[in-house]
């Protein structure tokens, strides 16, 4: 497996992704109109120009999508149960057209679940960061994730 199992993260540890995307207009507006947001700040050139941005925002939650996949290879690939959820979701800067965006993960916190034997849950702090260094967004996300499975004899 490429992810780690649960007694190979510790508290502290960074991961600076080595996956980073270019996010294009085609990528805004298809995921705009995949999920039915017909905000004009993303999907109308001509309304954005007229706003403070004066060019179309991408789609925060593309934003956050692709921050969170951006991670799975050297952390939860094969080795996850699932998400338990996310919280402090930030966007403090905006990302536009043409953006580079890169992920960095810091591991919060790592414990045994109490009623899964051979579970736990790792608490995650994602980054998106874009080509100037600025972050862009960030989460803290819990995943249940599997213990190392037992050697057989």
């Amino acid at each position: 497996m490429a992810g780690l199992w649960l007694e190979e993260f510790e508290e502290g540890m960074v991961f600076d992704h080595a996956l980073s995307r270019t996010i294009t207009e085609y990528d805004n507006m298809q995921f705009s109109l995949m999920t039915m947001n017909p905000q004009p700040l993303h999907i109308d050139a001509d309304f954005a120009s007229r706003t403070e941005w004066g060019k179309p925002l991408v789609n925060s939650l593309f934003t956050l999508g692709l921050l969170i996949g951006m991670t799975v290879g050297d952390t939860t690939l094969g080795t996850t149960i699932g998400n338990l959820g996310m919280s402090e979701v930030k966007f403090p800067a905006p990302v536009f057209h043409g953006d580079t965006i890169r992920a960095r993960t810091t591991v919060l916190s790592v414990r045994e679940s109490k009623s899964r034997p051979g579970q736990g849950i790792v608490t995650f702090k994602h980054e998106a960061l874009n080509q100037k260094g600025d972050v862009v967004a960030l989460c803290e996300r819990a995943a249940l994730m599997r213990a190392k499975p037992a050697e057989t004899a």
